[in-house]
């Protein structure tokens, strides 16, 4: 789509969706950040309560009945919390952030996007939250932004790679510390330099790498740094895109661009941890006052289904952080098809075994990082893969983490048959073994090395692989990685191919 520039000092255009741009009398064109964003949201103590008005003036009186939060016992992060709450006299238990959606109860649509745990060993700021919990609500039978408000940030496929989300404690790096990030924005992970990233709203550029606009830089969210575009929406909301491996020319401090203009390519600049991905993270203003991140994983799968229509989407989505002989949930209950029933799950694990439960518990004896298969399965057939991630610690270094590995593929959004595919994988704390892929089309392995423990921004970390398939249909492709003393690396790709 071709951005759209705003020239001269007194006039505005209103685009769809009664978005306001207007000219400044200094020539730089800016939001009015006046439309509603129809989420309400309110920070609240145990036993507190208060009546909010939601977007379409329905009134709903909100209590926080209780807080439980569950903390793992190596680094003493935050692995689950639990709210009881209270919505016009029905009460409900809700899950924070980590892939949950608002639940309905007392016609309202309510979720709990962050909790007072977080702040304790994290980072407080990226969330400014400064009671117990942060409730959002919609009313019900509404959708979560108004219609065409936001698109997919990225062109490929939901789930196509690794994520961390919401909440998420960061378990990476060199070796294994007590202080947490925790997740706050999407990092959605992709291959470097191939995949598009594009403007989920109609936006005005605030920042673009070094250069900023000179009334951004005080009391706001946004921040200068070479692979990172900070734009502004309608609704007063800042969208930071980081980790671009290059950012187009025509994105420049003051232009108002439309929702889907290019912003430039995926790649792990910056303080990427050295995996390919962008992390879109939205931040506006909370009941506290201060800046914080808007929890934004419902907002951008209502986006990606809106947009490409799929049929079904599995999830299988957090990943466990455990030491041999602890047990993991595994939930596929988070998974969603367009009908609204699920026919079939189906769990496949690398010990073997399978179930067709919607959730059960597993015990891992031995280390490793293993990647457990789920499939959804609608009335109609329509398929979808999701993958569990559990890294067990090896006892015999619980200071460090076991090696790793982060898969992606390109394209990964119409993949035809005789079409080449471009596979890439990157190992992390590894230095032995190297990398077997197996394309899930009976062809023979083939093997890789990345580069296992190079630099973080090594330009030649990941290893790459062209595969071509033959014949239509959903094929998953496994990627493993073993030490010398057998401790695995596994990750799992799904490749859907059409004639």
């Amino acid at each position: 789509m071709k951005m759209l520039l705003v020239h001269g000092l007194a006039w505005a255009l209103c685009l769809g969706m009664g978005v306001c741009l207007a000219q400044t009398p200094a020539g730089t064109p800016a939001i009015n950040g006046q439309t509603d964003p129809w989420v309400r949201a309110v920070d609240l103590n145990v036993g507190e309560q208060e009546t909010v008005t939601l977007h379409n003036g329905q009134k709903a009186t909100v209590k926080l009945l209780s807080l439980n939060e569950t903390r793992d016992p190596i680094r003493d992060a935050v692995r689950q919390a639990i709210v009881k709450v209270e919505v016009n006299g029905q009460g409900i238990t809700l899950e924070s952030g980590t892939y949950n959606l608002p639940q309905m109860v007392g016609q309202v649509q309510i979720d709990c996007s962050i909790t007072s745990g977080y702040n304790s060993n994290g980072t407080p700021e990226f969330w400014g939250l400064d009671k117990a919990a942060r409730l959002r609500l919609w009313p019900a039978g509404s959708t979560l932004l108004p219609p065409g408000a936001m698109i997919y940030p990225v062109k490929q496929r939901f789930f196509a790679s690794a994520t961390w989300f919401d909440n998420e404690p960061i378990d990476g790096g060199a070796s294994i510390v007590k202080k947490i990030y925790y997740h706050s924005g999407l990092d959605i992970g992709g291959t470097e330099g191939l995949v598009e990233i594009v403007a989920a709203t109609d936006a005005l550029v605030v920042s673009s790498g070094l250069n900023i606009l000179e009334e951004h830089k005080v009391d706001t969210p946004a921040k200068i740094r070479g692979d990172v575009v900070y734009l502004k929406d309608e609704r007063g909301w800042y969208y930071r895109y980081s980790h671009m491996q290059s950012i187009d020319p025509g994105i420049v401090p003051g232009r108002v661009i439309k929702q889907g203009t290019r912003i430039g390519v995926l790649g792990k600049e910056g303080a990427s941890g050295g995996w390919s991905h962008l992390h879109f993270e939205i931040v506006a203003r909370q009941p506290s006052g201060k800046w914080g991140t808007q929890a934004g994983y419902a907002l951008i799968r209502e986006a990606y289904i809106r947009q490409y229509q799929p049929p079904i989407i599995a999830c299988a989505r957090s990943r466990a952080f455990i030491t041999p002989g602890e047990t993991v949930t595994f939930d596929g209950s988070k998974s969603w098809c367009a009908n609204g029933k699920i026919a079939s799950y189906q769990w496949s694990f690398n010990d073997g075994t399978q179930s067709t439960e919607v959730k059960l518990t597993k015990t891992y004896p031995k280390p490793g990082r293993y990647s457990e298969v789920l499939k959804v399965t609608d009335e109609h057939g329509h398929v979808d893969y999701d993958f569990a991630i559990v890294l067990v610690l090896d006892p015999n270094k619980m200071t460090s983490y076991v090696q790793s590995l982060h898969a992606n593929y390109y394209p990964s959004l119409e993949n035809k048959v005789g079409q080449p595919i471009t596979f890439k994988v990157r190992a992390f704390n590894a230095t032995e073994g190297e990398e077997s892929w197996d394309f899930g089309d009976g062809t023979a392995s083939v093997k890789t090395k990345s580069d296992g423990s190079g630099p973080a921004l090594n330009k030649d970390g990941y290893a790459i692989v062209e595969h071509t398939y033959q014949k239509p249909g959903d094929y998953l492709v496994r990627i493993e990685r073993y030490t010398d003393s057998g401790i695995p690396a596994i990750e799992h790709l799904d490749v859907h191919v059409v004639p």
